[in-house]
């Protein structure tokens, strides 16, 4: 990985606390890597991250890790509502669903790939807390989106990924289904947004908010890889 390029954002203060536990991974949603750099280190627009890793793999360093950047916005995951305090946050660059949302150059995620793995290791990250903003905010946002390669991340020891073959199983009650997210970690006071989250991140190739038997065989491997379920 290329040594990272200082931009350095005012949009950052102290942590409330002292565990850093989770790795946020975003997209930034705009046209340009530009755009998205004046956004993110313009005090009125009272958003930041730790990184941005343009689709070359040029990395932009904006917030110290020991300060909370601005990145997650009204999220929870697990219970904890103030994930700024507690996450590294990455934006990719990617126009996203709104400017035309494409997938990930082999040489962003590559280099993501090497800054995630000294993350993690450097906070002692669980692998079940490297989640996308969709997982934690499954109300607001989308990103990074169905074209996110979880499962890349998954095979060089980053995250988790269900890799067994699917099988359609019998669907639980809806109630069971909640209870298993929830216990995964999401916020399930929408149902339909929660499980649509889940799968944006673990099952991308249908992205309906309604649960199915592949969905949710899924989701009891995953709990079960957490000693859950």
């Amino acid at each position: 990985m290329m040594t990272p390029i200082h931009r350095p954002s005012p949009n950052s203060g102290p942590r409330k606390g002292d565990i850093v536990d989770m790795l946020v991974i975003h997209y930034t949603g705009m046209p340009t890597a530009e755009a998205a750099l004046a956004r993110l280190c313009d005090p009125a627009a009272e958003v930041s991250a730790h990184y941005l890793i343009d689709e070359d793999g040029s990395v932009y360093s904006l917030v110290p890790e020991d300060q909370r950047a601005w990145h997650a916005g009204a999220s929870v995951w697990r219970g904890h509502a103030d994930i700024n305090s507690r996450s590294v946050g990455i934006e990719l660059v990617n126009p996203g669903h709104e400017f035309g949302y494409r997938p990930f150059p082999d040489a962003q995620i590559s280099v993501l790939m090497v800054l995630a793995t000294s993350v993690v290791f450097r906070h002692g990250i669980p692998a079940r807390n490297v989640v996308g903003h969709s997982d934690v905010a499954p109300t607001r946002k989308q990103d990074p989106g169905e074209y996110f390669p979880w499962e890349r991340l998954k095979s060089a020891g980053i995250g988790l990924w269900p890799f067994e073959d699917d099988e359609t199983g019998p669907v639980p009650p809806l109630e069971d289904s909640l209870r298993m997210l929830a216990e995964y970690g999401y916020d399930v006071a929408d149902p339909k947004a929660a499980i649509a989250a889940f799968q944006r991140h673990f099952r991308p190739s249908r992205v309906d908010g309604a649960m199915d038997g592949e969905t949710a065989g899924r989701l009891a491997r995953l709990l079960a890889a957490v000693g859950g379920g």
